[in-house]
């Protein structure tokens, strides 16, 4: 290679190497965005088959350090109806609700709806309570048999804004709140998720009242009324 070439040669050579150190620094600058957290990746409740005593036991080890606001899932000795539900968690912020019709020894549905944000918690709640309402009515439609029956008894109940259908609810709250929604009278657990995590993120199995001594499956032998 002549003394031309080589020149030209070590130009461009040179260039490639400007052009891949632009392109590096530049890649470097721009904050490389986090993969999206995995909807359900955060699990609130027993554990299949756990012991009750014992799930109960490590839940003030999960609370938030004082001033740290996180999600929590508030579960109730028995479904209550809207305005008892709301009086039970107090200043903490409503964001997930998990109905439930309570039948006797008859396995009903959960059902888990999220809550409009900026309407007021209360509203919220009975439109929540008409979405799962309409859920049962059209189940019961679609379906025949005791799953048939056992809908058509959940969307009557739900179609009474007194019923006692919220089983559990999602807030947002700092240490001090949940502490304070622990203590209240119709409130059987309060498991707190890490700071950060987000409702998308959270999967929800609530205690049962029927639950006293493990998370099994109750009891589906109960007699319910043909629709």
């Amino acid at each position: 290679m002549d003394v031309t070439g080589r020149v030209r040669a070590g130009v461009l050579l040179a260039c490639a190497v400007v052009v891949l150190l632009t392109a590096w620094y530049a890649g470097s600058r721009v904050p490389q965005s986090a993969p999206a957290p995995a909807p359900g990746s955060v699990f609130l409740g027993p554990e299949p088959g756990e012991e009750v005593s014992a799930y109960l036991a490590r839940l003030p080890a999960e609370l938030p350090a004082p001033g740290t606001v996180a999600l929590a899932l508030v579960q109730f000795e028995a479904a209550l109806p809207v305005p008892d539900a709301m009086a039970a968690v107090g200043a903490a912020t409503p964001v997930t609700a998990v109905l439930r019709v309570p039948v006797p020894r008859v396995q009903t549905a959960l059902r888990f709806e999220p809550l409009e944000t900026g309407a007021p918690a209360p509203a919220a709640l009975a439109t929540a309570r008409e979405h799962a309402r309409r859920e049962a009515e059209a189940a019961a439609q679609r379906l025949s048999g005791r799953p048939a029956d056992v809908a058509a008894v959940e969307a009557r109940a739900l179609a009474d804004p007194a019923a006692p259908c919220v089983l559990a609810l999602v807030v947002r709250a700092d240490r001090a709140g949940l502490d304070a929604v622990a203590v209240a009278q119709a409130v059987r657990a309060v498991h707190a998720a890490p700071a950060g995590v987000t409702a998308r993120e959270l999967a929800l199995a609530p205690l049962l009242p029927e639950q006293v001594r493990r998370a099994d499956p109750p009891p589906d032998d109960g007699v319910v009324a043909p629709s």
